[in-house]
């Protein structure tokens, strides 16, 4: 009969049409299946609030769902979703729902069904209320105390403790079986004892129960236990059969009896133990921690001790529930009158039993339907529409069951194209598409495309239809654009759908980030530019990533995005990364990275040391840097603290390069430091180390002597002596003090000393300004500092005490003169020599000669010198000059005043020149007299140029002299009519002409006249406003002159710039400059030729022999100084030009006003 079953499955099969895999869209009617299930078992705990089975199927029309419990329908308690079969059973129902269940979810075309659910409601596992009596046992006898926990499905551990809940001691005489079983080999009297109890511990169900005690009573034997031959007390029997699955771990398990206590030994019969074997509690279990059918045989313990052994056969087979040989059975999708094969192939030992069902109901085999159940297949020969169902294959053995909904549909149905007529694609120009087409049919359509509905195939080597029937286009150019048309047929019809296709520009970053390095705290600037397909632009976004992590931009206002720059504010050392911009579009995208690196500063050295070198007071201090972060280290500082003087405040010790980690100390005696290091670099001083621990260091006499010695005399007869005190730090111990010791210079004398805790000393007593030898020592109570060094000082200044002899001045010019005088003789400047105060009193001016003035001013000037030059007088005036020597402690007496007057001066520009009345061949000259006229007023130079309109070249020049001196206006006449004309007036005095004032005019033409004469009354008009502004302006300058030269600071006067034919008086200074005095070198360059306005106070920092100030006005005339110089203007040796400038000097004589003089003294 089982070969002729064969034979018939082998004609059928030979018969069988093809079919497919079942793969049908929701939109076409279908069977349902299963999506979603709960795997059995549940184990409900008793404190899981509720239990939720759930059951999910999808179908067209939608299923429904039916649940059987036990077999049996059961209406769920619970229904959470009536689209679904999942319902909850709360925990006060647990109980009553104990069972299995299945879920059937149908429709009308079949019904699919789950496996069994089974449910268990766990309950607390207890121990059984009894009272146990006494155990008694002789010594010697083996004794098994029995746990018996509780069944439950749970794991559990067993525990055999005392009352007090201490573990009862195991050993090879005392051990516990797997079983939960106490097991003696033997007993002794030390094993009596009423507190024998078993604990239980379910730990998932967080419970742990105990067992009544046990007593057991160990009689005394009259003599020595005797010694007594093995016996298995586990298991009982010779021999045992073990199944267990494939996969479980191995146990096998051999508890003996005997005294002395036996060992055991475990042997594979005919075999080697398996690879892996291990051994517990005293050899007595053998383990292996994954089965295979390899490992199944016969497995012998044996147990023995010097009475002799004991052997016990362990049957060992392995199993395994069924299983899929490769996958289960699936779906199918089969046209009518195809034959359709649904094959169940499994494994499993015991061989699994296979049940086949029809929705749900047993399905048998029907020869007469064509329906054939071949053992692990079914065969529907010749399927019509009615044969569409869900088949269950169900294979069982003992140790499971397996299922398997297997939906058939039989049907015939025309194309039906599941994606969207008309879809647009987009895609970038050089990018890869794929068009769509999904189709679904029976029997299968079979599809084709073509571009703008030609029929002709377009597959080419850029397009490629794939397995799924979509297009795809490799590359894509712009005259790829348009439509593609997908065609879907079979034997039942035939349909067709258009996707329209648009190539774009590609998205492409233009604009780069770049790498860039930022300071921590300040900002970072990532630019990123992109061009992108305009059409595009509603999808278009640029986003950042730092590290593949994308970046919120404006969180906590630490990131913005503003037109396509990325700003990371306040940036720190977790800011550092890769950042990656990307630009995206609904299309496409384009994404380039750039590398942030934050520079900050240094982390803190650590791990400081100290070590001694010559001693506690030289010392070597040692760190590890820390973490650069990114910008190397320049310098480290090391810093120290000490308790004793300045507790708490840190001052920098040393800095040391870099590169290195060391530093060399010398310490001061007597203190108790701590040390710290910081690091520098680019960004900054990084925070310091953490301190060491105190170093302190031994008193010892002082290192070092007082600096910065200052000696001064404030009074004539004294000296004070002053210096910086030693730091306390630099004490070196306790009773600091200085010796001061002096004595005078060039005497041969003992130096006088005197001790002072202060760090000043004044002797007294003293002749005025003489010089000292000074020296200062320190010392403590440890001992003298170095030797000192010898300084050199003065005692005390005074006033001098003579006047400089034989003043005499020589005018240079009407603003410049040159005082010479004989210096004082040293001794009577009693001082360090200041230099000389020259004092001048304008009198009175030649211009005003009734009018008595009283103008005062001096210059300062610095150093040893003989003769000075006075500038910024005033011209045509008569003066009285004085000259006195000065030093630190004041002025001396002045000098007998020498008389002498300065010449006059060409005058000033004229402040305003207009035209007026310009006829066809003459103009009128209207202008003011000058403000500043340095002299008698002798005339005006009239200049006037016939000019060139086109070239503006002088083609014809003419001059007038106007020799009255109150004329303000001159008609010019003989003019060539309507021609340009420039005129150029200049004041006169008998010292010459001064600078000229320019203005142009023009003669009119004959033709103009009677337009002129139509405008004489506006022309008049603008003429006379004209001359009322000339006059106003002339008054307020007039003004002005006069307000400056009432006693002013001379310093202060405006003054014009010099002829470039004039030698400056600073070329005169600077020819004084080539030798100078010695003494004045070391003279402050603050007390350098100072001026004032009154004769006893001298003004700092004004100008010294107009080398200050280039500014002089008239300062020098223009005839040259060699006129004034004997030899033709060479130089002394002192710098100053030989002849004082002049001829011969000539005492108690006056020149007149107007040339230059020498006054001298009578």
């Amino acid at each position: 009969m089982r070969w002729a079953g064969g034979l018939q499955l082998l004609l059928l099969l030979a018969s069988t049409s093809w079919a497919t895999s079942l793969q049908i869209p929701l939109v076409v009617e279908q069977l349902p299946t299963i999506i979603t299930q709960t795997s059995g078992p549940i184990i409900a705990l008793p404190y899981d609030s509720s239990v939720t089975i759930s059951c999910e199927a999808t179908g067209n029309p939608q299923p429904q769902f039916r649940w059987t419990k036990d077999g049996v329908d059961f209406t769920p308690p619970e229904v959470i979703d009536p689209t679904k079969g999942t319902f909850v059973v709360q925990n006060k129902q647990l109980t009553q729902h104990h069972g299995k269940y299945r879920c059937y979810a149908s429709n009308k075309l079949g019904t699919a069904m789950t496996e069994e659910i089974q449910l268990i409601a766990l309950s607390v596992p207890k121990f059984p209320k009894e009272m146990l009596d006494p155990i008694e046992v002789k010594e010697g006898d083996p004794l098994v105390l029995k746990c018996n926990p509780p069944a439950s499905v749970v794991p559990r551990q067993i525990h055999w403790m005392s009352i007090n809940l201490q573990h009862i001691p195991q050993d090879e005489r005392v051990s516990m079986g797997i079983d939960g079983n106490l097991y003696f080999s033997h007993t002794i009297q030390n094993d009596t004892r009423t507190d024998y109890t078993c604990v239980a511990a379910f730990n998932k169900i967080r419970t742990i129960i105990q067992k009544s005690p046990m007593t057991v009573l160990v009689r005394s034997a009259d003599a020595a236990p005797a010694l007594s031959k093995p016996r298995i007390l586990l298991p009982s029997g010779v021999q045992t059969e073990v199944v267990l699955l494939k996969g479980k771990e191995l146990k096998l398990e051999c508890l003996p009896g005997g005294f002395p206590p036996p060992t055991v030994e475990w042997i594979k019969m005919g075999d080697n133990l398996p690879e892996g074997t291990k051994y517990e509690n005293f050899g007595r279990l053998l383990t292996v921690a994954s089965v295979n059918e390899g490992m199944e045989g016969k497995y012998m313990c044996k147990a023995n001790n010097s009475e002799g052994d004991e052997v016990h056969y362990f049957d060992v087979i392995v199993e395994e529930p069924p299983q899929w040989l490769s996958e289960p059975p699936q779906s199918q999708l089969s046209v009518i009158g195809s034959d359709v094969q649904i094959r169940c192939a499994v494994s499993g030992k015991p061989v699994p039993d296979i049940t086949w069902r029809k929705n749900g109901e047993i399905f048998r085999d029907d020869p007469g339907q064509k329906q054939r159940i071949f053992e692990d297949r079914v065969v529907l020969h010749n399927a019509r529409p009615e044969d569409s169902a869900v088949y269950q294959c169900e294979a069982s053995n003992r140790h499971g069951i397996l299922l398997a909904n297997v939906n058939i549909m039989v049907m015939n149905m025309a194309p039906l194209i599941l994606t969207a007529d008309l879809q647009e694609y987009a895609v970038v120009q050089g990018g890869n598409i794929v068009l769509n087409c999904s189709v679904f049919g029976s029997p299968p359509p079979s599809i084709s495309w073509a571009r703008n509905e030609i029929s002709a195939d377009i597959e080419g080597e850029r397009l490629l239809v794939l397995t799924n029937n979509s297009l795809q286009l490799i590359s894509a150019e712009k005259n790829d654009s348009g439509g593609y048309v997908c065609v879907a047929s079979n034997s039942e019809g035939k349909s067709s759908i258009t996707a329209l296709l648009d190539v774009k520009d590609p998205t492409k970053i233009v604009t780069l980030p770049q790498d860039t390095q930022v300071i921590s705290g300040t900002a970072a600037q990532l630019m990123c530019g992109a061009e992108f397909d305009k059409s595009l632009e509603n999808s278009f976004e640029v986003t950042w990533m730092k590290d593949d992590e994308e970046i919120p931009l404006n969180f906590e206002e630490k990131y913005f995005l503003t037109k396509g720059m990325l700003q990371i504010m306040n940036v720190n050392l977790s800011d550092q990364g890769v950042y990656t911009c990307i630009a995206r579009t609904s299309v496409d995208m384009d994404n380039a990275s750039a590398i942030v690196t934050v520079l900050d500063i240094p982390d803190a050295p650590v791990n400081l040391e100290i070590s001694e070198l010559q001693g506690p007071r030289n010392i070597s201090l040692s760190w590890t840097p820390g973490n650069e972060n990114n910008s190397p280290v320049t310098e480290f500082v090391v810093e120290y603290e000490e308790s004793q003087w300045d507790p708490g405040k840190w001052k920098e010790l040393k800095k040391v390069p870099g590169n290195l980690a060391t530093a060399n100390l010398i310490l001061h005696g007597h203190l108790s430091y701590q040390f710290r290091v910081y690091a520098a670099n680019m960004v900054g001083p990084g925070p310091p180390s953490e301190p060491t621990l105190r170093h302190k260091t031994p008193p010892a006499a002082p290192d070092q002597n007082p600096e910065n010695i200052k000696i001064q005399g404030y009074l004539p007869h004294q000296m004070e002596i002053s210096w910086d005190p030693l730091l306390p730090t630099e004490h070196n111990g306790p009773g600091l003090e200085y010796r001061v010791s002096y004595r005078r210079l060039g005497v041969d004398e003992e130096f006088k000393e005197s001790l002072v805790k202060r760090h000043s000393f004044v002797v007294r007593n003293t002749s005025t300004f003489v010089p000292y030898e000074i020296k200062i020592q320190s010392r403590n109570s440890h001992g003298w500092g170095p030797e000192p060094k010898i300084i050199t000082g003065y005692s005390g200044e005074d006033v001098p005490t003579a006047a400089p002899r034989d003043v005499a001045v020589e005018v240079i010019n009407t603003t410049v003169l040159r005082v010479s005088w004989t210096p004082v003789p040293p001794v009577t400047v009693r001082g360090h020599l200041g230099g000389y105060n020259i004092h001048w009193l304008r009198k009175r001016s030649f211009l005003n000669p009734s009018k008595l003035l009283d103008e005062r001013q001096s210059l300062s000037f610095p150093g040893k010198r003989n003769h000075a030059i006075v500038p910024r007088l005033e011209p045509f005036s008569e003066y009285s000059l004085t000259v006195n020597v000065f030093n630190k402690k004041g002025n001396g007496p002045k000098s007998d005043p020498v008389s002498f007057s300065t010449p006059e001066g060409v005058p000033g520009q004229v402040p305003i020149l207009t035209t007026s009345n310009a006829q066809k061949d003459s103009i009128l000259l209207v202008w003011g007299p000058p403000s500043e006229t340095k002299g008698i007023l002798t005339g005006y130079l009239l200049q006037y140029h016939l000019i060139n309109e086109s070239s503006l070249e002088v083609l014809e020049s003419q001059e007038k002299n106007i020799s009255a001196p109150d004329t303000t206006q001159w008609q010019l006449r003989d003019l060539q009519e309507g021609r340009l004309y420039r005129f150029q007036l200049r004041a006169c005095t008998r010292a010459g002409c001064g600078p000229p004032r320019a203005q142009e005019s023009r003669t009119i033409n004959p033709e103009g006249v009677a337009s002129l004469q139509r405008d004489f009354s506006t022309r008049g008009w603008l003429i006379g406003t004209m001359c009322a502004v000339a006059l106003l302006t002339l008054v307020a300058i007039i003004a002005c002159f006069v307000r400056r030269n009432k006693g002013g600071k001379y310093s202060g006067t405006p003054q014009p710039a010099q002829p470039k034919d004039m030698l400056s008086m600073e070329q005169v200074k600077e020819k004084e400059d080539l030798h100078p005095d010695v003494e004045s070198q070391g003279m402050n360059d603050d007390t350098f030729c100072e001026y004032s306005d009154s004769e006893e106070k001298p003004l700092k920092g004004s100008l010294c022999s107009l080398t200050a100030n280039d500014d002089t006005g008239d300062s020098l005339s223009g005839d040259s100084l060699v006129d004034y110089a004997d030899g033709g203007g060479e130089f002394d040796e002192d710098g100053s030009f030989i002849g004082e400038y002049s001829g011969p000097k000539h005492r108690g004589s006056v020149s007149e006003p107007n040339g230059h003089s020498l006054v001298a003294q009578v």
